[in-house]
C-alpha cells in the first residue's frame, strides 16, 4: 500500500471513530436531556395532552389550560392578563424563565409529591390534573407598576416586597410582552415566529429587568454607605467635608454644582436628605475598602444568584483593593457597583424590617386539585444587614428625603403618612442617566418596600422614579 492510500485509510478510520464517539455520547450521555427537551417533537406533543394546573394571583387564575376546540386530547395555555405578569409567570410551552418553568413538575403533575394522588387517579380513572401554584404578587401593586412605567414611556423595572416576610408583591419589567401568541398550540410555527420577533426586538421585551439586569444604583447606594458609617461609630449628626467637587481621577461634583452645606462639613443625615455626592464619597474613603465591602455584602451584594424561585442575577460590589478613585465613587453607587432592582428593594426592606432582610419569594403555596396544600412557604431570614438601632437611624434619615426642608424626593411622599425614601441618578457612560427611587411605607409600620429604576430617564430619581414608587406603595397600603 503506497503512502497516499495509507493516509486516506487512516483518515477514513478516524472519521468513523469520531462518528462512533458522537453516537455513543448522544445515546449514553445526552439521551435524557434530548428526551426531556421542550422542542423534542414527541415530548412537545406529549406535554400538550396534559391538563396543566393553574397559576393563581390574588385569587384569580392568570394561567390555565383549556381543551383545544373542546377536545381534551390537547390543551391550550391561556394568559388572560396579557403582559401584566408575563415575566414572573412565564410561558408554556416553556420558553425563557418564569414560574411556568421553575414549578413545571408541580404544574404538569409529574412531581414526586403528587405520586400518591397520581396512583389513585390511575386506579379510579380520574382525569390527571397538575397542581395549582399560588403566587405572592399583589394585583393592585403590579398594575400600579405597569401603569407608572408605561405612562412614562421608558424601559425599566419595579419590585415591591413585604419587608416582614420577603413576599414579592410586585415584579414588573417594561417593556413586557403578551404570552398568548408565543404559547399557541394550534399553530406552533406562528408561535415560534412570534417568539423570534420578540427575541430580535431591540427593546428586549423578553428581558426580565427586575431580576436579570444589573444597573449602577447611583445615589440609592448612599444608604449602604451611611449604614457602614453608622455601624462603625458615626452618628446621624456626624459631619464630613462636602465641597463642590472632589478629585477621583476626574472631578466628582454635586448635582447642583456647589457645596452641600454652604461650604461647611455636612452632617450625615443631611447628606442623605440632599443626596450629597462629595460627602458620601469622602465617607467611603474614610471607611475604607473592607468596611464598605462588608456592609455591601451584608445587604446582599456578592452573594451569588438568588432564587425566588425564578432566578435573579448576583448584584456586585467590587472591593476597590486600594484604588482610591474606585472606592470614592463606589460610595455613591458608581465605580462598577451593579445592582438588580430586586437587590435595591432588599436594601430598602432590610432597613424597614429593623435590619433583617428576608429571603424574597414568589410562590406562596402549591395546592393539589382537591385544594389540599402540598407546599406552603415559611418566611426565612436572608441576612442581618444592620443593627436595629442603625435601621432606625437610617429610617429617620430617609424620611427627610421625602419631607425634609432640603428633600430630594418629595414626589415619593404620601399624604397622611411618613415615607422613607432615597433618590438615585446614575451615570451610565452610554447615554442619559438611569433614575432610581427606593422607599418603604408607612415608615412607622412598614407594609411595603419598593425599588423602581427608569432606564435612561434623563431626569432625576426624585422626578422620574419616585411617583411610580408612590403609586405602588399606595396600592398596597390602600387595600
Amino acid at each position: 500500500m503506497n503512502t497516499p492510500i495509507r493516509r486516506l485509510a487512516f483518515f477514513s478510520m478516524a472519521l468513523f471513530g469520531v462518528l462512533l464517539l458522537n453516537v455513543t455520547w448522544i445515546q449514553a450521555f445526552q439521551a435524557e436531556s434530548l428526551r426531556e427537551h421542550p422542542y423534542n417533537a414527541r415530548q412537545y406533543a406529549e406535554v400538550l395532552t396534559l391538563p396543566r394546573g393553574p397559576i393563581v394571583i390574588g385569587g384569580e387564575e392568570v394561567a390555565f389550560s383549556e381543551p383545544v376546540g373542546g377536545d381534551s386530547e390537547s390543551y391550550q395555555r391561556e394568559y388572560p392578563s396579557g403582559g401584566l405578569y408575563a415575566h414572573a409567570v412565564g410561558t408554556f410551552p416553556i420558553r425563557g424563565e418564569g414560574v411556568e418553568k421553575t414549578e413545571n413538575s408541580l404544574l404538569d403533575g409529574s412531581d414526586e409529591r403528587l405520586a400518591v394522588r397520581n396512583f389513585m387517579d390511575t386506579i379510579t380513572g380520574a382525569e390527571h390534573q397538575g397542581a395549582s401554584v399560588e403566587m405572592t404578587i399583589d394585583p393592585a401593586a403590579q398594575q400600579a407598576a405597569m401603569d407608572g412605567l408605561e405612562a412614562l414611556g421608558k424601559n425599566g423595572a419595579a419590585v415591591a416586597l413585604d419587608p416582614s416576610t420577603g413576599a414579592i408583591l410586585a415584579l414588573y419589567s417594561n417593556p413586557t410582552f403578551d404570552p398568548n401568541p408565543v404559547s399557541s398550540v394550534t399553530d406552533p410555527q406562528d408561535a415560534q415566529d412570534a417568539w423570534t420577533e420578540l427575541t430580535e426586538d431591540e427593546q428586549k421585551p423578553l428581558l426580565n429587568r427586575a431580576l436579570q439586569e444589573r444597573y449602577p444604583p447611583g445615589s440609592t447606594f448612599k444608604v449602604v454607605t451611611a449604614a457602614a458609617a453608622l455601624e462603625n461609630g458615626a452618628e446621624p449628626d456626624s459631619t464630613m467635608d462636602a465641597p463642590a467637587s472632589i478629585n477621583l481621577g476626574a472631578p466628582l461634583p454635586n448635582a447642583w454644582g456647589g457645596p452641600c452645606n454652604g461650604g461647611e462639613p455636612d452632617p450625615l443625615a443631611h447628606s442623605i436628605e440632599q443626596s450629597c455626592n462629595t460627602s458620601m464619597a469622602n465617607w467611603a474613603l474614610e471607611l475604607g475598602d473592607d468596611k464598605m465591602t462588608e456592609q455591601a455584602e451584608r445587604f446582599g451584594f456578592n452573594q451569588g444568584e438568588l432564587t425566588t424561585p425564578v432566578p435573579a442575577l448576583e448584584s456586585l460590589y467590587p472591593n476597590p483593593s486600594g484604588d482610591r478613585n474606585l472606592l470614592g465613587r463606589s460610595g455613591i453607587g458608581q465605580g462598577n457597583v451593579e445592582a438588580t432592582p430586586l437587590q435595591m428593594a432588599m436594601v430598602a426592606s432590610g432597613i424597614a424590617n429593623d435590619g433583617d432582610i428576608m429571603q424574597p419569594y414568589l410562590v406562596e403555596s402549591v395546592k393539589d386539585s382537591d385544594l389540599s396544600t402540598i407546599e406552603g412557604h415559611t418566611p426565612e431570614k436572608f441576612s442581618t444587614a444592620v443593627s436595629g438601632q442603625t435601621a432606625d437611624q437610617l429610617k429617620d434619615m430617609m424620611i427627610l428625603v421625602t419631607e425634609g426642608p432640603d428633600a430630594s424626593g418629595p414626589k415619593g411622599a404620601i399624604a397622611g403618612m411618613q415615607v422613607a425614601g432615597k433618590t438615585g441618578t446614575a451615570e451610565t457612560g452610554s447615554g442619559p442617566t438611569h433614575n432610581w427611587f427606593i422607599s418603604f411605607a408607612p415608615a412607622d409600620d412598614p407594609q411595603v418596600a419598593v425599588a423602581v429604576v427608569v432606564e435612561h430617564g434623563g431626569s432625576s430619581g426624585g422626578e422620574a422614579a419616585a411617583p411610580i414608587a408612590k403609586g405602588i406603595m399606595e396600592a398596597v397600603i390602600d387595600e
